[in-house]
């Protein structure tokens, strides 16, 4: 049976590269849970479906032609044949991807679909990132950690990594954590759910701090 690290948090958190390097040091998968509700939002939007029609959204649900490495060190993401690593990670993606993940069918077939990514990953484990990894996706899962910073501190980790400016980095980070804060609680930790606190601490250490909590203290 495949191992399951749950982690959870708000945007710009450092759930993304955290999970990845963590994921390394273990020898396990990597799944970037948000990236599907990315993909199905750059599709919607490539077949010129309003992203506000949760009947129209969730008829593409069956033919998603969605498929992800759960390599550390290969990322890629599909739709079919094409590529969109790079493209689900635009400006208007992050502006309009909140809609397709506060889609009730939408968050019910994801959580399946996840769970069966999981079972069939081949990995002896895999750290599988997200919102409601630790609650509604995995919430048996053997670690469950919620990984936060302050809003300033996500704020300006995220800036680094978009073409963005600072200003839409902001209103990004804001309205999709109000947004997705409607349908899941990710800012708050469930019972049984340690928190893990980035502000003040380095990558390395986060990553230590994660990878002791998955080991035991063993890493």
């Amino acid at each position: 049976m495949t191992r399951v690290v749950a982690i959870d948090g708000p945007a710009g958190s450092g759930k993304s590269s955290v999970s990845r390097e963590t994921a390394r040091r273990l020898g396990y998968g990597f799944l970037d849970t948000g990236a599907a509700y990315r993909a199905l939002t750059w599709w919607a939007l490539d077949l010129e479906i309003d992203v506000h029609d949760h009947d129209a959204i969730a008829s593409l649900l069956a033919d998603f032609p969605y498929s992800i490495s759960m390599d550390p060190d290969h990322e890629h993401m599909r739709v079919g044949e094409v590529e969109v690593t790079d493209a689900i990670r635009e400006p208007r993606i992050s502006l309009n991807v909140s809609a397709i993940a506060t889609n009730p069918r939408v968050r019910e077939w994801m959580k399946t679909f996840t769970r069966q990514l999981v079972e069939n990953s081949g990995y002896p484990g895999v750290v599988a990132e997200g919102r409601d990894m630790t609650t509604v996706v995995f919430p048996d899962a053997e670690t469950r950690i919620l990984l936060t910073a302050r809003e300033e501190v996500r704020i300006a980790r995220r800036a680094g990594e978009t073409t963005a400016t600072a200003d839409v980095t902001a209103k990004s980070i804001t309205e999709r954590d109000a947004k997705d804060s409607t349908v899941i609680d990710f800012m708050n930790a469930a019972p049984g759910v340690t928190v893990v606190d980035s502000s003040d601490i380095d990558f390395n250490q986060t990553v230590d701090t994660v990878v002791g909590l998955c080991t035991g203290g063993n890493a």
